[in-house]
């Protein structure tokens, strides 16, 4: 898919305030997921050569395959649905995406956070469109495990739930040293000489998370929103003194409220119009980023990068 198309589509989903997400399953006949399409570069049938990297049965990585040229790691969706960080070195063999020896693998590829990730799952389902209204916050119904790795909901065609995968867990989960890399950027953060406060908003606890160490370790103030929707409720009331906001932080795909218009509206507001707004998102490609700073954000990151993070901070609170 061409940039042009990409940026023509994103712009006709934020004009009516919609998302797509590819929905599929992990089991026959079982409950259905879904990630942003943005997300996924593709699905493809594969029946090649898997090259084994680990032969423990506690392994997240399947191995490695290589399609069109590319090769990448593979994860198993089902087994990560099952991995519990408490027991990392419980046995995940028997969670293996399930199908039987004439069935060739059915692999999403991913593309987010500036990583390029094979992902095995049971089947594609359909692509659904949805306002991004109709997407709620909340956990998964179906418990245990799998309460970290989901982050919203909303309803299929049919009214069954589809509930939305927090990929970027995954990618910690399977691949822990990027957050070991990421603490190591963290100790050598100092303190911003400022005394705003942040505003900061997205749907995963992990980057909420995250982002909290990074602000902390600046010594800024900051207020944490799970969606765009609560930030601007915030921002909006008559109770807040908009002198002690110094800019927003936000994420681009979230429930009741999008990143897009949480951009819009702080920018076309002359009363808020003049605070900086740092955009910290997975979905990473030219076409969002366009969309973005068409909309006149003041800076476009890769999710949760301190130094980044930092940077961007440093320039826009310290230039006011």
């Amino acid at each position: 898919m061409s940039n042009l198309v990409q940026v023509d589509q994103v712009t006709s989903l934020h004009k009516n305030n919609e998302l797509q997400l590819l929905c599929f399953r992990l089991e026959e006949d079982k409950d259905l997921y879904a990630v942003n399409v943005f997300k996924i570069r593709e699905v493809v049938k594969y029946n090649g050569t898997l090259n084994t990297v680990s032969f423990e049965d506690n392994a997240l990585v399947e191995g490695l395959i290589t399609i069109r040229s590319m090769t990448l790691p593979l994860i198993d969706m089902r087994k990560w649905f099952h991995y519990d960080s408490n027991f990392p070195n419980r046995s995940l063999k028997e969670y293996q995406v399930k199908r039987t020896e004439d069935q060739d693998d059915v692999i999403m590829i991913c593309e987010f956070s500036r990583w390029t990730i094979g992902v095995r799952i049971f089947e594609a389902d359909r692509i659904l469109s949805k306002k991004w209204t109709e997407i709620e916050q909340g956990v998964s119904i179906t418990g245990g495990a799998y309460n970290n790795k989901l982050v919203s909901y909303t309803r299929y065609f049919d009214g069954s739930l589809v509930q939305v995968v927090d990929i970027e867990k995954m990618l910690v989960d399977v691949f822990p040293w990027i957050e070991d890399e990421k603490e190591l950027e963290l100790d050598g953060l100092k303190r911003i000489g400022s005394n705003k406060i942040v505003l900061l908003a997205d749907d995963s606890p992990s980057v909420l998370k995250t982002m909290g160490l990074i602000l902390d370790k600046l010594e800024l103030k900051h207020i944490d929103f799970t969606n765009g929707e609560k930030l601007l409720d915030y921002l909006f009331d008559k109770k807040t003194n908009l002198s002690e906001i110094g800019l927003v932080i936000t994420d681009l795909e979230m429930p009741r409220v999008s990143g897009f218009k949480v951009i819009k509206q702080v920018k076309s507001n002359p009363e808020t119009a003049h605070l900086p707004v740092i955009v910290n998102s997975s979905m990473s490609g030219s076409s969002n980023e366009y969309m973005a700073l068409s909309l006149k954000a003041d800076r476009f990151i890769s999710k949760s990068n301190p130094l980044e993070v930092k940077d961007a901070i440093q320039d826009l609170l310290l230039e006011k």
